[in-house]
């Protein structure tokens, strides 16, 4: 049997597991739904004292699932997984993708993340593609490279455990670990899967960077941190001195992060002028403006580059320069988040990332769900990528 076949058989065999994991998803949407009236009578068992009802819901069925799970359960029963298990369900019977409960390890993760903390890893970019979550791009002199791991190859499992259904936060937490550690993924690549061992290795993740191409300058955003406007704001007082006549603002797979960080860059290109609207239900509409007298490169030729993996903050700016004709965008279609994340911190070091608001772009655009259409559309590959091309930067740069 080929190992193409064998990956095939794989995902049907899959099912079961899913099925399993389903059946605990609903538990704990019916925990979650149900979490107040039973954590306020079961706290006081639980050590937590007496706990002030906050709602007006009939939380009873959440005590009644406890009650027949203690009378019937054939093991032991974790109370703090219990608990947890009800707040996660509780986040997720909401539907939102966005808006997520992490306990203190998972919040901790994604504010090293958010950061560029990444501590020990083996190089890789991820997103979600086509269903599965895909190596976006392997880091330069990095272990995933060296071991031959490739742009378009799908996670399967890490360690012996299956992946290939988990969120590209939850498999990035997983490859991150003590430098010299060993971790072993299981790649899925045209159908066959593919087992690499990796080393990990500390790794330096800068959230800017620009590199110079005669007169152009190309200004490379990984994320949206609190300090990256203000590097791109000292790249920009290097320009004139180095005769940089265009700049190409690569977005590419970058997810967003701070929206201060997207207002502070726009203020390079825009001056004191509206670069976004958050709308919500439980406020007035809220107009964000780019900052005065810091539009350094408002009549600089610009070219801002987007693919797939451009979201949220990324589409803001791209959608602000879009709309006051500050840039040409090229690339592709981008991921398509309109929405707004508040982080709420939670006792125990939780954490809650809760949607509170859409944004729209000056011109009153909404992206959410549709993306930012480039100006000029140009496909990069899978096999572009990992054969060193760019078409997307080579039409940036005859721009």
């Amino acid at each position: 049997m080929s190992e193409k076949q064998e990956w095939k058989e794989k995902r049907v065999s899959l099912g079961s597991a899913i099925v399993v994991s389903a059946i605990f998803a609903v538990a704990g949407v019916v925990l979650g739904a149900n979490w107040n009236n039973w954590f306020g009578k079961f706290a006081p068992y639980l050590g937590l004292g007496e706990v002030q009802q906050t709602s007006d819901m009939d939380w009873s069925s959440l005590n009644e699932v406890y009650n027949e799970l203690e009378a019937n359960y054939d093991g032991e029963i974790d109370k703090n997984e219990i608990i947890e298990g009800a707040k996660k369900g509780l986040v997720s019977a909401l539907g939102d993708r966005y808006t997520a409960y992490m306990d203190a390890e998972t919040a901790q993760d994604f504010e090293d993340d958010l950061h560029g903390n990444l501590g020990a890893g083996v190089g890789i970019e991820m997103g979600l593609r086509d269903g599965y979550v895909r190596v976006l791009r392997t880091l330069p002199d990095n272990p995933a490279r060296r071991a031959g791991i490739l742009a378009g190859d799908i996670f399967y499992k890490i360690d012996g455990e299956a992946v290939y259904n988990s969120s590209s936060e939850e498999i990035a937490s997983k490859l991150r670990g003590e430098a010299g550690t060993e971790v072993t993924l299981s790649m899925v690549r045209d159908g066959e899967e593919k087992s690499f061992t990796l080393k990990r290795e500390t790794l330096n993740n800068v959230s800017a960077y620009v590199e110079y191409s005669g007169s152009t300058a190309i200004v490379t955003l990984t994320r949206f941190d609190t300090d990256t406007g203000t590097m791109v704001q000292g790249f920009a007082k290097e320009f004139e001195g180095r005769g940089i006549e265009k700049v190409i603002l690569d977005l590419r797979n970058n997810g967003g992060g701070y929206i201060s960080a997207a207002q502070d860059l726009l203020s390079l290109w825009i001056d004191s002028d509206t670069v976004v609207v958050q709308k919500s239900k439980h406020h007035d509409d809220v107009k964000i403006s780019s900052y005065s007298g810091k539009a350094l490169l408002k009549n600089m030729k610009t070219v801002v580059l987007v693919n797939g993996s451009t979201a949220s903050a990324s589409e803001i700016v791209t959608g602000a320069l879009q709309d006051y004709g500050k840039a040409t965008v090229v690339g592709e279609m981008t991921f398509g988040k309109g929405v707004v994340q508040e982080l709420i911190n939670l006792s125990g070091g939780s954490l809650l990332k809760v949607t509170v608001a859409s944004w729209y772009t000056p011109k009153g655009r909404t992206i959410n769900g549709t993306g930012i259409t480039p100006d000029i559309e140009v496909e990069r590959s899978y096999e572009d990528i990992n054969a060193m091309r760019d078409p997307q930067m080579d039409k940036a740069k005859k721009l």
